[in-house]
């Protein structure tokens, strides 16, 4: 499979040349003695085998443990790709996608085949992009951590930051892909979007930096020991921040945490009060260019613009009236004041206010398109305004998820490959191409041009294949690599028949499921070669039913009849009572139906010419002696009884030859015979004839018989 060049410039994978800090990872031996030289491998998964040998002191007690003294072999587990998801829910992510992989191909395969039978594709295009959409919600709805926190029955009135469940960067790497290429119908209200997503995932950016979370956070914790929150400078920042990115609920809950709200103080606090439910009713009342809201989200949505305009100026009018009314002047508490207005300032667009109320150029990004340009649409403006948003509040430590946003804002489908490939891995990448196909036509032509470098495959297809090998390097993922195979066109096929050809045939239960992937994408001849190799291979390990068996499933007669060689090769050279008893296993194995079991059928027509014989000769009926003698026929003109043991046929029948009462072969049988008899003394005379172990006269006998029998038969017809 397709894997990375020693040349960095013509790198099949893209990675990223920078030098990176090393991580460490302890490796726990247990020994005691000195090491003298370390071996490693790669073992299963993303484990490294490490086999340690140590180097016995000179004068060692020679009753330590020889374990100790040899060495000691240990596996190193190396850190996934994300850190956050462990190995249990990587491996559940891989086999939940595989579904809506794979119902997704055989829909973009149907509309394909009926755009090629209509005219008009349009609406085709648009089921397209309901199935890309669909698609896209179950991808996202696989990615929620199931491990809630725990959460109390009575809600607090004091809790203001409420986590649902726990965040992942693969999960908000998802929804950013989907924001801008799945969700076709939200595209005019994406800065919205933008905000719902900064509010779900700004804790993912806590754990490099500084932001309006963690800040909130921090307040929280000392909310309960605060008995005058107002004259906390930390509330009326917290305050600002939240109101800075959107997080109106927060903000109104605050604010509704007031001291002037307490009944004590209303008499005396009433003018304070009316400013601070003023404020929040303005916030509460904020315009959203958006068709609806969560639960428990503030705002008022509107889904056309010109609505939203009209709105707009409308709320921006009553805060400027706000913001000059006299009875800022009436109000005595001056932290109170100073930071009601500053949130007035937010509100109305004040770049001062709005940077120093972020901690980060995302944050700084989304309170622009909230209060400077909440008119603004297009990609291209977003992203200017995205760089020098950067310039302004660069982050201290850059963060995976800010660098495929770039890449997004910037509509450049190789830096988001790059950033996918880099910070997600080969899963991100391989899922989220089917997003970037359906949502821009430029991102189509760069992933399905064709690249003679690569051997002639597409870029999509590579980033399928580079997954389908991560699949098939690990022994509980390698059964669902062939999905993602069978979705690559060019050499997706030869690629699943290496895979196939690869897995042990040691086990059964594997060989089967081996053999049922051939039969679900219609791979006759490599389940049939499969079926042989594990054949010879258990022929050649000792068990040589199994052996005979998955020959026989592979109608491999060219096989069977080398092993009926060996067998009777083994057996000896004559077929007597004795002798036989090792053939029986073999015989059962082969059942009723021996139509695939190429030389070894001569034993099973040869075990009803013994019970016929025998029947005979107890004497039990003149049946039994026609059922032998038309036994003896049939195994003499199968091609399958090998010519060295014809002689001792007919020597075994020299009773039924020579019965008394009457001749039990005819003219035409009888004649068979004797030509048979003449070929086995031609036959003798080649160097490579095997004879039978039988008494000297045996041929004279038989040769006598057969011709007493034939008077008789001529005599009696």
């Amino acid at each position: 499979m397709p894997g990375r060049m020693s040349d960095s410039g013509a790198s099949i994978v893209p990675f990223s040349p920078e030098v990176r800090e090393p991580l460490v990872y302890p490796l726990h031996h247990g020994l005691n003695h000195k090491i003298s030289r370390l071996s490693i491998s790669w073992s299963r998964g993303n484990c490294l085998r490490v086999s340690v040998f140590c180097q016995s002191a000179q004068g060692e007690d020679h009753d330590s443990s020889a374990e100790e003294t040899g060495g000691r072999v240990v596996e190193v587990k190396l850190d996934a790709v994300d850190g956050e998801i462990d190995e249990s829910q990587r491996r559940r992510i891989a086999y939940g996608s595989v579904a809506p992989f794979s119902i997704l191909q055989s829909r973009k395969n149907s509309i394909w085949t009926l755009s090629k039978m209509s005219t008009s594709s349009s609406p085709y295009h648009a089921d397209r992009l309901d199935y890309i959409l669909e698609y896209s919600k179950d991808i996202s709805s696989l990615l929620d951590n199931p491990k809630l926190r725990p959460s109390s029955l009575i809600d607090d009135p004091k809790s203001i930051i409420e986590e649902l469940e726990e965040a992942t960067c693969l999960k908000a790497a998802w929804k950013l892909m989907e924001i801008f290429y799945a969700d076709k119908q939200s595209q005019a209200w994406l800065p919205g979007r933008l905000v719902d997503w900064l509010a779900d995932y700004d804790i993912l950016l806590s754990s490099t930096q500084t932001t309006v979370h963690s800040k909130l956070v921090d307040f929280q914790k000392n909310l309960v020991s605060l008995q005058v929150l107002e004259d906390d400078p930390k509330y009326w920042e917290g305050m600002s921040s939240a109101l800075a990115v959107g997080w109106l609920e927060i903000v109104v809950k605050l604010l509704r945490l007031h001291g002037s709200y307490q009944l004590d103080q209303l008499g005396n606090r009433e003018i304070e009060n009316g400013l601070v439910e003023a404020v929040a009713v303005l916030i509460s009342n904020m315009p959203r260019m958006r068709p609806e809201l969560g639960d428990g989200k503030l705002g008022k949505c509107f889904e056309t613009k010109p609505d939203f305009v009209k709105a707009w100026e409308k709320w921006r009018s009553q805060i400027t009236k706000l913001d000059c009314s006299a009875f800022w002047v009436q109000c005595d508490h001056h932290k109170t004041k100073e930071g009601l207005r500053n949130m007035l300032q937010i509100m109305m667009g004040n770049a001062s206010s709005l940077s120093n109320a972020t901690f980060h150029w995302m944050e700084l990004f989304i309170s622009h398109f909230l209060y400077v340009r909440p008119f603004s649409v297009g990609l291209e403006s977003m992203y200017r305004l995205a760089q020098n948003c950067i310039q302004s509040k660069p982050m201290s430590i850059p963060h995976k998820l800010m660098g495929l946003l770039i890449g997004l804002l910037g509509e450049n489908t190789e830096v988001i490959l790059a950033e996918c490939s880099r910070a997600f891995g080969p899963w991100m990448v391989a899922h989220a191409v089917e997003l970037l196909t359906a949502g821009s036509n430029e991102a189509e032509i760069v992933l399905h041009e064709e690249h003679y470098n690569l051997g002639g495959i597409s870029m999509e297809e590579l980033h399928r294949l580079v997954y389908a090998q991560v699949l098939s390097s690990h022994p509980l993922t390698w059964q669902i690599a062939p999905i993602y195979l069978m979705a690559c066109t060019k050499q997706g096929i030869s690629l699943l028949e290496i895979l196939l050809y690869k897995q042990p045939v040691t086990h059964n239960q594997l060989l089967l499921k081996n053999i049922e992937i051939c039969r679900l994408y219609e791979l006759e001849g490599v389940s049939s070669n499969i079926m042989k190799i594990a054949g010879v291979y258990h022929w050649k390990h000792g068990r040589k039913g199994s052996g005979v068996f998955w020959l026989q499933q592979a109608q491999d007669e060219v096989r069977l009849n080398r092993i009926a060689q060996q067998l009777f090769d083994v057996v000896g050279k004559s077929i007597s009572d004795e002798s036989f008893m090792q053939w029986e296993g073999l015989i059962e194995l082969l059942g009723s139906e021996s139509k695939t079991a190429g030389g070894l059928e001569f034993l099973h027509k040869y075990r009803d010419y013994k019970k016929f014989i025998q029947q005979f000769r107890d004497g039990k009926s003149t049946d039994a002696a026609r059922h032998a003698t038309e036994s003896l026929i049939q195994l003499m003109k199968n091609p399958s009884t090998p010519q060295r043991f014809w002689l001792t046929l007919l020597y075994d029948s020299l009773k039924l030859l020579n019965w008394r009462e009457r001749p039990l072969l005819n003219v035409s049988q009888t004649n068979f015979l004797l030509n048979k008899l003449q070929e086995l003394s031609t036959a003798k005379l080649r160097p490579e004839f095997v004879d039978a172990e039988l008494p000297a006269n045996a041929l004279n006998s038989v040769r006598l018989a057969l011709a007493t029998n034939l008077g008789r038969a001529i005599l009696e017809e």
